[in-house]
């Protein structure tokens, strides 16, 4: 037992002595193959080529406006047709919800009685046409005797006085037949606009009246043209304005353009004209009112109908657009990259607002004749190199297509 600590004892340092010698070799071959390694990647960078990235150069123009709002649909006119005179209502002259004319003849009431007052009338009239044949006869009489002084002044002015009574007896007369004659003609109903009738209310041989419930008849709705009613913000309203100001237009007196679309999607072939605008903000919603006039023909727009409506006639002099595929968010906000005469890449915070076609309107951090950069994002680094190529200009009838490879690249970039 003792021995064999001995040699234990005698053993131990040489093999210290062995494994630090080990150890040592070991950790100068690992620095020298990393060294060798570092070496190798620093001569693969300075001999990677600037990443090739596609740009667009920017451009002011003349940038059409379109404001988009929720909107509904109402007639143009709605019209109650009710009986002017009592009576029993005699005929329907219509298909309930069919289209009529101005002018058509949509009930008849008994017109006998008004008939007969109009032959009373005229009756009255005659009368009074004699009463003043008969005076005026007297007051010729009356003053040839007082010329002669045969007869007194006081006859003669009696005379006078009853030849004017009788022709007012006439005049009266006659308004009384025009009065009969009119309510004669109030004996037939007839439609007052083009448009479509409602259902009757009245049925064939009820007692209508000239006045309270009895007098609805039916109701006429015209939808060629219709309304689309909608309402807008005073901060749109107030850009709209300002716009309009540098071309020397007032809101009031633009003729701002409107398309319809329905809730599927799809388009009114139709398009409207804004023909007005309120002047006051409403209290409630605290938005301006506004109104649109669209053709209906094929009546596809009905009152009540709601539907989206895009404004558009309103463009924005000088404008710059940046693509939507270069635009990109960081920490700080909006920024995109661009490539400076140089050869760099360098980013520039941006300041949009509307949303157009073909990108977003810059209000400020760029300007026309900057390039961008709307491909290849993702392989650039602020500051250094980079290889252009300017973008292909769109063909002129091709849809933008879905920029899903630059939306994967901007997402994955960051400040």
């Amino acid at each position: 037992m003792y021995i064999a600590m001995q040699h234990v004892f005698l053993i131990s340092p040489v093999m210290v002595i062995m494994t630090q010698v080990a150890l040592s070799f070991r950790r100068g071959f690992l620095a020298a193959g990393l060294t060798f390694l570092g070496a190798g990647v620093a001569l693969a960078q300075q001999q990677m080529p600037p990443p090739a990235v596609t740009v667009a150069e920017l451009q002011a123009k003349d940038v059409p406006l379109t404001y988009e709002y929720a909107a509904r649909i109402s007639a143009f006119r709605s019209v109650q047709v009710r009986a002017r005179v009592n009576g029993i209502l005699l005929k329907r002259n219509f298909t309930e919800g069919a289209e009529v004319k101005a002018g058509d003849v949509l009930f008849l009431i008994d017109p006998a009685p008004y008939e007969a007052a109009l032959a009373s009338a005229q009756a009255q009239l005659q009368q009074a046409q004699a009463q003043l044949g008969q005076a005026e006869r007297e007051e010729r009489r009356a003053t040839e005797l007082f010329n002669q002084r045969v007869g007194s002044e006081k006859s003669r002015d009696d005379a006078v006085s009853a030849r004017e009574l009788a022709e007012a007896a006439v005049a009266a007369a006659k308004a009384g037949i025009q009065t009969a004659e009119l309510n004669l003609s109030y004996t037939k109903v007839t439609a007052p606009i083009n448009g479509l009738t409602s259902l009757e209310q009245v049925s064939e041989g009820s007692l209508v009246g000239a006045t309270g419930e009895t007098s609805l008849l039916t109701q006429i709705t015209q939808l060629d043209p219709v309304y689309v009613n909608f309402s807008f913000s005073d901060a749109e309203a107030a850009e709209v304005r300002r716009i309009l100001a540098t071309q020397d237009v007032r809101l009031g007196d633009a003729r701002l353009k409107v398309k319809i679309s329905f809730g599927d999607g799809s388009d009114y072939e139709q398009e409207g004209e804004v023909d007005f605008a309120s002047n006051s903000l409403d209290l409630e919603t605290g938005t301006l009112q506004a109104r649109a006039v669209v053709t209906n023909p094929q009546r596809r727009l009905l009152p009540g109908q709601f539907v989206r409506a895009t404004i558009m006639g309103v463009s924005l002099p000088g404008a710059i657009v940046v693509p939507e595929m270069a635009m990109m968010q960081g920490p700080q906000g909006q920024f995109v990259y661009t490539v400076d005469a140089e050869g760099n890449a360098r980013i520039n915070p941006v300041v949009t607002g509307q949303k157009v076609e073909g990108g977003w309107i810059v209000q400020s951090g760029l300007q026309a004749g900057d390039k961008v950069i709307t491909e290849g994002v993702i392989k650039v680094r602020p500051g250094a190199p980079v290889n252009p190529t300017p973008a292909a200009a769109p063909a002129a009838n091709a849809q933008p297509a879905a920029p899903a490879n630059g939306q994967a690249e901007n997402a994955a970039v960051t400040k």
